[in-house]
């Protein structure tokens, strides 16, 4: 693959190269005569050097630019280094055309790794940190040598990708599984895991994409189905997995635990240590995220529990009842309750002390958890929300919900700067991803829509790629995950090359060196279980 910032010049022998050098950074010897400057490094007897001296027009010397000096050749090589590390990538490519021993210097491993970090890496600015949810691609952080300037050019191939459209960029992966609407969702880069009106919970590969385990009751272990529905086209479809349900398989996956949700799973969220869900039933639920054992069940609400937020103090959770409740994340009892909304409280966000809530009474409401108090509203137009975030620097909350639209707040002045609008029914769905500038919103008019969230220029679009409402989508670096009241995960792969006109040779294949952005080393072996492949036409078969 080739990129305009990554083009090797084809070099001339060191000694041919420095003739080549002393004429770009000379230019004319007026400039360096005028300057007073000690030419003596450039080798002031050769003879190309020499010949320019005739050229000096002395009516301009005093006002010509004084020559350049090229420090790599008397600082050490570790402060060259570290010039360069304040350099950008357009501006190494330039620094790279001036000489062999400058494209050498420009490739050096720290002056990328520098780079790629300043660029990509994420601003934790709360205490206690967000969850992170899908990958950062950064890399293996334990890994030595990182290939940091190939990383940055997958990068850069990515985003590319997010900006192309959906008529240029975005694969369309199928899971089937679940036997009713998927109304909540969580991914990293080894696993998806999900939670259904179909009461239960399902932990998918996110690499190979069988699904590893189903949690639920006794009464509710899914037989043959569900049947197959339509998908998107090609090129835009990538393929499907068919349920494995009713199979051996499938039975030998199936786990009943000794608690489980008596009704619909609404929410779940989990980090490294546990996994917390949310459901009809009014309770939460606390699960080991490694052997996803039960460890606790929080009684407390009167309604459906429909969202939660952790971090590494708190769990939150909040509910039909009106009420948002703060529980101790190591106890795991009550320390108190927010009142306010007049209606259902479909979705919070945590940020450090900070929380934002969304209800269905249209407002969104910022608190305090030090206080236990709210300290400041945000209304949306018409009534009703249905999704909320918050941006990891606390300074924007972002509200959706009945109006169609996606409303961006400035969280000190209550101000709204912003609506990213295109939905034609209700916003179910929003995910910011700060570290990448992407706002996600899913709708009831079947459509995924990313936007800029500097600008709020829309980006990406899917239309219709599921058969029913949208309920649920997040994202990361590379790709979206999403759910849908038609029972299947969609995923939205920005790392697959897609068919288009010129480049339909390598529609499937996956962007140079990707793998390298991936925080882990995935090993599991990919076996397709039932695998439903795009038909081609018999134009694409030759």
């Amino acid at each position: 693959m080739s990129s305009p910032f990554f083009t090797t010049p084809a070099w001339s022998t060191p000694e041919q190269d420095d003739i080549h050098t002393r004429r770009i950074r000379l230019g004319s010897l007026s400039s360096a005569a005028d300057s007073g400057a000690d030419l003596s490094i450039y080798g002031d007897s050769d003879a190309s050097i020499r010949d320019l001296d005739g050229d000096i027009d002395m009516d301009h010397a005093e006002s010509a630019t004084p020559a350049s000096y090229d420090f790599t050749k008397t600082l050490p090589p570790e402060i060259v280094i570290s010039i360069f590390e304040y350099v950008d990538a357009q501006d190494l490519h330039s620094a790279a055309q001036v000489n062999w021993k400058w494209n050498a210097m420009t490739k050096d491993t720290q002056v990328w790794r520098t780079v790629f970090l300043r660029r990509y890496q994420r601003q934790v600015l709360t205490d206690p940190a967000p969850i992170q949810v899908g990958g950062a691609g950064l890399g293996r952080p334990n890994r030595p040598n990182q290939e940091w300037r190939k990383m940055y050019q997958a990068r850069l191939e990515l985003e590319k990708n997010w900006r192309a459209g959906a008529h240029d960029a975005g694969k369309a992966v199928y899971l089937s599984g679940h036997t009713d609407s998927v109304y909540c969702l969580q991914f990293d880069e080894e696993k998806i895991i999900t939670g259904s009106r179909d009461r239960t919970i399902r932990v998918w590969d996110i690499n190979t994409y069988q699904c590893l385990r189903v949690i639920g009751g006794p009464n509710v272990r899914p037989v043959l189905g569900p049947k197959v529905l339509r998908t998107v086209d090609y090129p835009s479809f990538h393929m499907a997995t068919a349920s494995v349900n009713g199979t051996a398989y499938g039975n030998s996956i199936y786990h009943t635990p000794s608690e489980w949700h008596d009704a619909s799973i609404l929410c779940l969220q989990y980090d490294d240590k546990i996994l917390v869900t949310g459901s009809s039933d009014s309770d939460l639920l606390i699960w080991d995220i490694k052997t996803y054992q039960p460890i606790r069940r929080l009684r407390k609400h009167t309604g459906g529990v429909l969202d939660v937020a952790l971090d590494a103090k708190h769990i939150v959770s909040c509910s039909k009842d009106s009420r948002i409740i703060v529980w101790d994340r190591e106890t795991y009892e009550p320390k108190g309750e927010l009142t306010g909304h007049r209606g259902p409280v479909n979705a919070v966000q945590l940020r450090g002390h900070l929380l934002v809530s969304a209800s269905g009474d249209g407002i969104a409401r910022l608190w305090d958890l030090n206080q236990m108090k709210m300290i400041k509203e945000f209304s949306a137009k018409e009534r009703g929300l249905a999704a909320v975030e918050f941006s990891e620097d606390m300074k924007y909350v972002l509200a959706g919900g009945n109006d169609n639209i996606t409303y961006k707040f400035e969280t000190d002045t209550g101000r709204e700067v912003m609506q990213f609008t295109g939905h034609s029914q209700l916003v179910r769905s929003l995910w910011l991803d700060s570290a990448n500038d992407r706002v996600v919103s899913g709708s009831y008019d079947l459509d995924l829509r990313v936007y800029d969230f500097v600008t709020g220029q829309e980006l990406w679009r899917g239309e219709e790629w599921t058969t029913s409402w949208m309920l649920a989508a997040k994202s990361d670096y590379r790709r979206i995950v999403a759910t849908s009241q038609d029972g299947r995960i969609l995923l939205v792969d920005f790392g697959i090359y897609k068919g288009a006109p010129n480049y339909t040779s390598r529609d499937g294949n996956v962007i140079e060196n990707l793998d390298l952005l991936r925080g882990t080393d995935h090993t599991t072996e990919i076996v397709w279980r039932n695998p439903v492949w795009p038909k081609k036409t018999s134009s694409q078969r030759h």
